[in-house]
């Protein structure tokens, strides 16, 4: 972990992009909720407040073998566990992101993560461009290979080849965002002549974030598509080792390292009486941005009265904005 500093004089963040302030909603329940309403509710405060990104995770079916979870050498995390069994209620986030972005007006929308692989390629690439162009160009994508043999063979797909089937996604992805008149051509699929739009509204396309541990597939799909990366396991555990590990590979591959976005976690100091100590959270920010991280992720604990939701929500992210070196208004 990076550690903490009760001063934030030795840090200059002027010269590097704003670091942003994320949180993720919880569109997952362990039964039925009855209603998903304070997802929406949620959503509305963090726009209204000033959050800068909101994401979504993605499971589209569960076998029953959850612990497999706990697995990093097939991507899952070391000691970590699923928070709802195999009824879980999972709403997919795509669907879900289309709903909030009809309920707010600023705040950037992601996915974190996407199992891209498991839509058909040209279908993720319209319902991704249609969802950009729809929210004012508010989308994120972040995409990783899952962890889970169940949801592939539900698919009809080979998890053994997961890896180049993501890679499949995206190259299929990118080139349907940027051609006016498309072609490819892989051992999976061939095209030519194809149109699709609208395109996404952002320049470029939509950008993608790449989740994985720092290892040679990881580096080479960051390299190629990657607008910024997703740390897992160890690199997201010591971020300050893993993005130097990350940018030292990516340079040796010729990749511009500069502008590599990377997520990171905001970690809450909480008071005695457990209420959020708001100045003690904030003196880690500059140290985080030292570490290379862009993208700090919350999870917040909210009043259940909204005006009261709003105004605490506010006052953090105005804290936030002023230990990151943000001028921008909340």
């Amino acid at each position: 972990m990076v550690p903490a500093s009760t001063s934030r004089e030795p840090t200059n963040l002027s010269s590097r992009p704003p670091v942003q302030l994320s949180t993720g909603v919880t569109s997952f329940s362990s039964s039925d909720p009855g209603s998903w309403e304070p997802l929406f509710e949620q959503a509305r405060t963090f726009d209204r407040a000033g959050v800068d990104r909101l994401v979504l995770s993605d499971h589209v079916v569960f076998g029953e073998h959850l612990e497999e979870y706990g697995r990093p050498e097939i991507g899952g995390q070391a000691g970590g566990k699923q928070p709802t069994g195999s009824d879980g209620h999972w709403l997919e986030p795509l669907t879900t992101l289309s709903v909030l972005a009809g309920m707010t007006s600023r705040i950037r929308l992601g996915t974190n993560i996407i199992v891209a692989a498991l839509r058909r390629p040209a279908v993720l690439a319209k319902s991704t461009a249609t969802l950009d162009v729809l929210s004012g160009g508010r989308l994120d994508l972040g995409v990783g290979v899952g962890w889970q043999r169940e949801e592939y063979e539900a698919a009809g797909l080979d998890f053994e080849n997961r890896g180049r089937l993501l890679d499949h996604s995206l190259e299929v992805c990118q080139t349907l965002w940027r051609d006016p008149r498309a072609q490819y051509h892989s051992p999976e699929l061939h095209f030519e002549a194809i149109h699709m739009m609208p395109k996404p509204l952002q320049p470029g396309g939509i950008p993608i974030w790449i989740s994985g541990t720092v290892n040679a597939r990881v580096v080479r799909r960051v390299a190629r598509f990657g607008s910024g990366w997703v740390p897992w396991g160890p690199a997201a555990a010591d971020p300050r080792v893993g993005i130097a590990q990350m940018k030292d590979a990516l340079a040796d591959a010729g990749h511009e390292v500069s502008d590599l976005q990377v997520v990171g976690t905001l970690p809450f100091v909480k008071r005695d009486d457990g209420t959020l100590d708001v100045e003690r959270t904030m003196d880690v920010v500059p140290h985080l941005a030292d570490a290379g991280l862009t993208d700090l992720r919350a999870r917040f604990t909210l009043p259940g009265d909204a005006s009261a939701a709003l105004d605490e929500l506010r006052a953090i992210v105005h804290a936030f904005r002023v230990a990151a070196g943000r001028s921008d208004p909340v």
